[in-house]
């Protein structure tokens, strides 16, 4: 058995998912006004959560009243974060390991979350679908959504929304 995987992410109109800082207070301001761009009612689809390191760290500054994975699996894959540091998550060490356990846990949907996790999803050619809001602003750099890649990733245009707000949200399921 193998998972279906989701990526639901905001970006600048230019593609950038953070700044070189990995300061995200302009996806962040403008999203307040936009609202949760659909993301609480895709968290409720998945089983599991899984982010790299960066991201994690990223959600526990928001503090714990920003914990929203509620009882559903949370892994975090990273080379450097302690496999106890948070009981809440799992920590994988490699790809391979975490999509083995993740298969073995019967695990169906998976969010992956996070610019170099999902990247590395995409090059081992485990998402199947992408949910893209992208905001109103050009950030000129930063961290990129998509790096390099060995292969092109065809894609289907299954959806396109204005969120209000000068958002607009971007649905594509890749094509196999």
């Amino acid at each position: 058995m193998t998972f279906a995987a989701t990526v639901f992410i905001g970006t600048s109109l230019d593609g950038y998912i953070a700044r070189s800082n990995d300061d995200i207070e302009w996806l962040t301001s403008r999203g307040e006004k936009a609202g949760d761009l659909g993301f609480f009612a895709f968290l409720d689809s998945v089983d599991a959560v899984i982010m790299g390191r960066n991201t994690y760290d990223k959600v526990i500054g928001f503090g714990e009243e920003n914990w929203h994975y509620g009882d559903r699996h949370v892994g975090v894959l990273s080379t450097t974060l302690p496999e106890d540091a948070d009981p809440r998550v799992t920590v994988y060490r490699d790809l391979d390991t975490l999509v083995a356990d993740l298969d073995q846990r019967g695990i169906k949907h998976v969010y992956p979350d996070g610019g170099r996790l999902v990247q590395s999803f995409i090059r081992a050619g485990r998402v199947d679908r992408f949910i893209i809001s992208v905001a109103p602003v050009l950030i000129g750099s930063g961290h990129r959504l998509f790096g390099e890649l060995h292969d092109d990733v065809p894609l289907r245009l299954d959806g396109v929304a204005d969120l209000g707000h000068g958002f607009a949200q971007l649905t594509y399921t890749v094509e196999r």
